[in-house]
């Protein structure tokens, strides 16, 4: 017996293939993979595993950790800051140079920790594949490894089996098989061994078993159509693999800030040195001083350790807030989301079924509650009906009793154990007042059929007082129309009205509605057993039960807030669109909203696929693919995208993300390993928490980069305006190395831990492209450095003016830039509003304290007598340190009245992004 060579190559969704398992008879599939219904023999079995490998997925190429570390130090902005060490160190400014490598490690240590998140995303799907499958080889069945399966293996499913490969089903008892991690889908998918359409999406390919899902109930038999990466969960393996990781607006930002700083700097400290020996007619190693100077005021060493802090920060407020980040940068990323791309199930929903709605001949009751919580109220047209519900009570037993679901509550929750649609059930009739214990004590069963999809319902037969019998059917409602040749109503038993309930039928499906029927006979006669027979005649057709996952209340106005704050949000879902139509409209996710389906896109050109993703705001019976190109379409049309996702279908779309979200209750360790944020309660309102994190991490970057650069180009002014014209150093070089040493560990780290500005929300996200250093930032840089030097030069020569020593002018000058730095950080700490109000002077715990700190090492550093030797610096009088003091306030006044006078002529509006 061979093995036709397309099936040793192909999977049944490989392009060649598409006569497709899924769409022939399940005799031809045995017979195309050249097996039959007792399997295949060991010999042939071991064949073909020698020509088509195992069931497993191949493992990652992984670099060597001393790579992967290194990796973390080609960056140009780290360049520069060890050649600065380094140039540091030789001149003797080991401090500094040691601050310099200790930051550049930090930053090193972090990338080499949470770069490996692929590989684990991979490790993690391969923990899904089965480890053991019931096979028939040589006619017997065996217990075997599930990585010796081969294509034609006949294998045996059961309830709380894991498929082990990709099945074409040839046989099914009341199969059902959770595919949420495939499809979305919260409902358990009912199998059965008919062929599908050849054009069914992944979700309704009802013959198929796939890889990795797991059997709720009922037991299959299947002909192995796939293996390993050949499988569905494989493709998605492939394609996790092929998903580039993208570089964050921050990060690209600042490599883009560091390459081009780092050739200013070069250039500028080049053309010092030349003009300092060449013109000025400097010794070169008085020069090489010099530029070193330059270089130790001009490098915002502290800069990249204050950004990775002020995003660990934003990650323990995000904690606090139920999401967990697992990448630094994800947190800024968050602040720039333009568009979040939402599954349905879980995440802007509860994931419970719950009866929404009774139709009956008569009435149309009304369900309210959510959830498998026993609480609502049952009502027509808005109001109590009690004769109405009382009418429906007997279609409302049936449920409960046709039923083998049980609810209980666990941990202030109510879980259902079984079904969730006849979970909803039970939470029904206990909202109609029944005790489902009394009534099931009350109706004992005596006998069933058990739902079989097949025939697509299920039976139960009861004890009825007083001493009969009555037989509860409910299942699919077209089915049991047809077994049905009268209604209830409350004349009594009438002739069916096939086209109301086929009406109702529909409009509920518009609705989103998953729909039951509901049937009863009370018999004259009874056989022993409850057979099929017993339902071909006096079955009475009661009505219908709509059924929805509801969304959650919360998220409603989670929504609200995100359109206010100009993010898009677009629901992305394997479930069928007129249910994902219905949860949109009840989301108020836009007032019309658009849906499309993956069988929409793939009929989509290229050319318009951009287009028509932007406009959609709901996209349905979508599979990981159709997931993994909306993300990059919306991406190419200049979106930074956000996706939640909780199953296997939903990890390469939530790798390909700007940001990707996992469900940290329901999601699978996949969606999870292949995100960079995991929320702990599932619910959509964390991410727009997580969104006003980000903006606010956004902000204090921008603060802290608004404080940094101008002061240090204070300094880095001052010492140029020296050498071109020739005066006398107003810092010495180890001076330098104070101020910035003593500012990096204290001011230049509290601005990281700024609340958020009022309004955070209420603007909309900043653009991809928008520069790191907007064109008002550019603007504060020049304009606060050029005070500085005007400050720091004023009080060098007023101090030489006044007759004081070189020693006692150099130390005025380090104070007064301390003093400029920390009336700075006021007036930095609210940039479109005025600093001066009672929040602003208070400042925060953090600022009060790094204040503290600043003044005492100041005091230190200038009547210290052990700093007067380390440093070279002298007592100041009680007069010369009100001038410095009196400078800083006017230095103050001029930034107010600057950022008042801009604002009134609307200038910050225009040099904003």
């Amino acid at each position: 017996m061979t093995m036709p060579m397309e099936a040793t190559i192909k999977g049944p969704n490989d392009q060649a293939s598409e006569e497709m398992w899924h769409a022939i008879d399940a005799d031809r599939v045995l017979a195309g993979l050249d097996t039959s219904r007792s399997g295949l023999g060991s010999e042939e079995a071991a064949k073909r595993l020698a020509t088509v490998g195992p069931n497993a997925l191949p493992e990652p190429q992984r670099r060597s950790p001393i790579l992967r570390f290194l990796a973390q130090f080609n960056n140009t902005l780290i360049y520069f800051l060890l050649a600065a060490a380094v140039a540091a160190a030789i001149l003797g400014h080991r401090i500094d140079a040691a601050v310099i490598v200790a930051v550049v490690t930090i930053n090193a240590i972090v990338g080499f920790i949470q770069e490996d998140k692929a590989e684990k995303a991979l490790a993690a799907i391969k923990k899904m594949i089965s480890p053991r499958a019931h096979a028939w080889r040589d006619g017997h069945r065996v217990a075997i490894p599930a990585a010796d399966l081969v294509p034609g293996d006949v294998v045996m499913i059961e309830a709380g089996d894991r498929v082990p490969a990709d099945l074409r089903l040839t046989r099914a008892r009341g199969l059902l098989i959770d595919e949420a991690m495939l499809t979305g889908e919260s409902v358990a998918s009912e199998k059965h061994d008919q062929p599908a359409a050849a054009d069914a999406p992944l979700g309704d390919r009802l013959c198929m078993a796939f890889s990795g899902t797991l059997v709720s109930a009922g037991q299959g038999f299947g002909v192995v159509v796939a293996t390993g990466e050949r499988t569905e969960i494989g493709r998605i393996s492939t394609m996790i693999q092929g998903v580039e990781q993208l570089t964050t607006p921050l990060l690209g930002q600042i490599n883009r800030f560091g390459e081009r700083f780092t050739w200013v700097a070069i250039s500028a400290a080049a053309a010092i040195f030349a003009f300092a020996t060449l013109v000025r007619g400097y010794e070169w190693s008085d020069a090489l001083i010099a530029v070193v100077a330059l270089a130790v005021g001009v490098v915002p060493e502290g800069l990249p350790a204050v950004i990775t802090i002020t995003l660990a920060i934003g990650v323990q407020r995000m904690a606090r807030r139920n999401a967990i980040i697992r990448s630094l940068p994800a947190v800024e990323t968050l602040g720039a989301t333009s568009v979040i791309c939402s599954d349905k199930t879980g995440t802007l929903t509860r994931n419970e079924m719950t009866a929404r709605r009774i139709i009956t001949a008569e009435h149309t009751i009304l369900v309210s509650g959510s959830g498998y919580v026993p609480k609502g109220e049952l009502t027509v047209d808005g109001r109590e009906a009690p004769a109405a519900v009382a009418s429906a009570m007997q279609l409302i037993r049936c449920g409960l009793l046709c039923n083998d679901a049980q609810l209980r509550e666990a941990g202030g929750h109510y879980v259902v154990d079984g079904d969730p649609m006849e979970g909803a059930l039970v939470a029904l009739a206990l909202k109609a007042g029944l005790n489902p214990t009394l009534e099931r004590a009350s109706w004992k069963r005596s006998d069933e059929i058990p739902f079989d999809a097949q025939h697509r319902f299920m039976a139960t037969r009861h004890a009825a007082s007083p001493g009969g019998q009555v037989i509860f059917v409910k299942g699919a409602p077209e089915r049991l129309l047809t077994m049905c040749a009268s209604q209830a109503s409350r004349d009594g038993l009438v002739p069916l009205d096939q086209a109301f309930w086929t009406e109702q039928i529909a409009r509920a499906a518009a609705e989103g509605e998953r729909v039951l029927g509901f049937a009863v006979r009370s018999p004259a006669r009874l056989s022993d057993q409850l057979g099929f027979a017993d339902l071909d005649e006096g079955l009475a057709f009661m009505g219908l039960i709509g059924f929805i996952d509801p969304p959650r209340d919360e998220v409603i106005q989670a929504i609200a807030e995100c359109r206010s704050a100009g993010i898009v949000v677009k629901m992305i879902t394997g479930d069928h669109a007129a249910t994902a139509g219905a949860i949109a409209r009840q989301l108020a996710l836009t007032e019309s909203p658009d849906v499309v389906t993956g069988a929409d896109l793939d009929a989509t050109a290229d050319a318009d696929f951009t287009g028509v993703v932007t406009r959609s705001d709901v996209f349905a019976r979508t599979n990981p693919e159709h997931k993994l190109r909306i993300v990059r379409a919306l991406q190419a049309a200049g979106a930074v995208v956000a996706m939640t996702g909780d199953g296997v279908n939903d990890a390469p779309a939530l790798k390909q993300a700007d940001v990707g979200i996992a469900m940290g209750h329901k999601g699978t360790e996949t969606a999870k390993e292949a995100s960079e944020v995991v929320l702990l309660d599932d619910n959509f309102v964390s991410i727009v928490a997580a969104v006003q994190e980000g903006r606010t991490v956004y902000d204090n970057i921008r603060k802290v980069i608004a404080w940094t650069i101008p002061t240090n180009g204070g300094e880095v002014i001052t010492v140029i305006m020296a050498i071109l014209i020739g005066f006398t150093m107003p810092m010495t070089p180890v001076q330098i190395l104070w101020i910035n040493l003593i500012l990096t560990v204290t001011l230049g780290l509290v601005l990281a831990f700024e609340p958020p500005e009022p309004g955070v929300m209420q603007r909309p996200p900043r653009p991809a492209d928008a520069p790191l250093l907007s064109r008002f930032l550019v603007w504060r840089i020049f304009f606060v450095s050029f005070l500085f030097t005007v400050g720091a030069l004023a009080i060098f020569f007023y101090a030489l003016g006044s007759g004081l020593s070189v020693e006692t002018a150099r130390t005025m000058v380090v104070n007064v830039l301390v003093v400029f730095e920390i009336f700075y950080l006021f007036n930095v700490r609210y940039l479109h509003t005025s600093s001066f109000s009672l929040r602003g002077a208070l400042g925060t715990p953090a600022v009060l304290a790094a204040l503290i700190v600043v003044i005492a090492a100041q005091l230190a550093f200038t009547y210290a007598p052990f700093m007067h030797s380390l440093f070279d610096t002298t007592p100041l009088s009680l007069l010369e340190g009100a001038v410095i003091v009196a400078a800083g306030v006017v230095m103050m006044a001029v930034l107010e009245l600057e950022k008042f006078v801009m604002r009134r002529v609307g200038l910050l509006r225009r040099l904003e992004p």
